[in-house]
């Protein structure tokens, strides 16, 4: 009776295997599928328009002399700003609430709103943005403004990611650098840091794509959509590429389409780019470790 019973609870539980094991596969194929349609479709009608001349060129109202040039300069400019910024930032608050912080209730408060402000939709951000930089500091519609709005936006994601590799380093290597007669600096720089490393660029290169990907806030802020002069400083007018795409894309031209889809291929490129330079940088640091 017991061996009956014991063959009827195998079979229960390899019949919910393995509708768990095809509901999992089908989650993923239904996601591979979608993207891989996405990309042909996206390959398909810009692949042709993408040449030398659209890397170059600046806007224009002709689809054939339209390029990309003005908006990948933009977003170059705004992540020479915001990367550094929002790195410095977010890991100096991650050490200063792990390492330094006392475990009150005060802290709990703040590392609970930090993680909050990580899901507000990012139009928040903007309008943000919006009133502190552009108008009560008077940056205008500059690229100053749309780099601390994106700060802004990226700070928390930084800041969890930081926390949660600092987290993941053992007390026993703290301990033993204290032992050795380290001090409380000493210890965050020698030990935690660079064992802390690959998490916290893992961390920060993925907020920094999803900086060069937002469009809303900068649209917000005040960013132009048309734009055929380079900026020369913090406080000239700019355009990004996800702006630039879009505004491509809902010209009623259809040259305008196969344009934004040579667009997109470009913002597809630098961004899985970053999301390599992570993969690499984390393998890297994690082998030394």
């Amino acid at each position: 009776m017991k061996q009956l019973d014991a063959e009827r609870q195998m079979k229960r539980r390899k019949r919910k295997n393995t509708i768990f094991h095809v509901l999992f596969l089908s989650s993923t194929l239904f996601g591979v599928v979608a993207l891989g349609m996405l990309l042909i479709q996206i390959l398909s009608d810009g692949l042709g328009w993408l040449n030398w001349d659209f890397l170059t060129n600046n806007a224009s109202r002709k689809a054939e002399r339209s390029g990309i040039k003005a908006a990948i300069a933009g977003t170059l400019w705004m992540m020479s700003i915001t990367a550094p910024l929002s790195f410095i930032i977010g890991v100096s608050t991650a050490i200063y609430l792990e390492e330094y912080a006392k475990k009150n209730w005060f802290n709990r408060f703040i590392q609970t709103n930090i993680a909050n402000l990580a899901g507000v939709p990012s139009i928040v951000y903007g309008l943000l943005g919006l009133t502190i930089f552009v108008r009560v500091f008077g940056f205008g519609k500059s690229v100053l403004a749309g780099s601390l709005t994106m700060t802004l936006l990226i700070l928390p994601i930084i800041i969890v990611a930081s926390q949660e590799a600092i987290k993941a380093i053992p007390v026993t290597q703290r301990n033993a650098s204290f032992a050795l007669g380290a001090n409380r600096w000493q210890t965050i720089i020698r030990v935690v840091l660079p064992s802390a490393l690959p998490g916290i660029l893992t961390g920060s290169i993925l907020s920094f794509s999803r900086a060069v990907g937002e469009t809303a806030p900068l649209i917000v802020v005040g960013a132009v959509a048309y734009i055929t002069t380079l900026p020369s400083g913090v406080f000239d007018k700019f355009t990004v590429m996800p702006i630039q795409i879009y505004t491509w894309a809902n010209l009623p031209q259809e040259e305008f389409h196969h344009v934004a889809a040579a667009g997109i291929i470009v913002l597809l490129f630098m961004l899985l780019s970053m999301n390599a330079i992570a993969i690499f940088l984390r393998n890297k640091y994690q082998k030394k470790n």
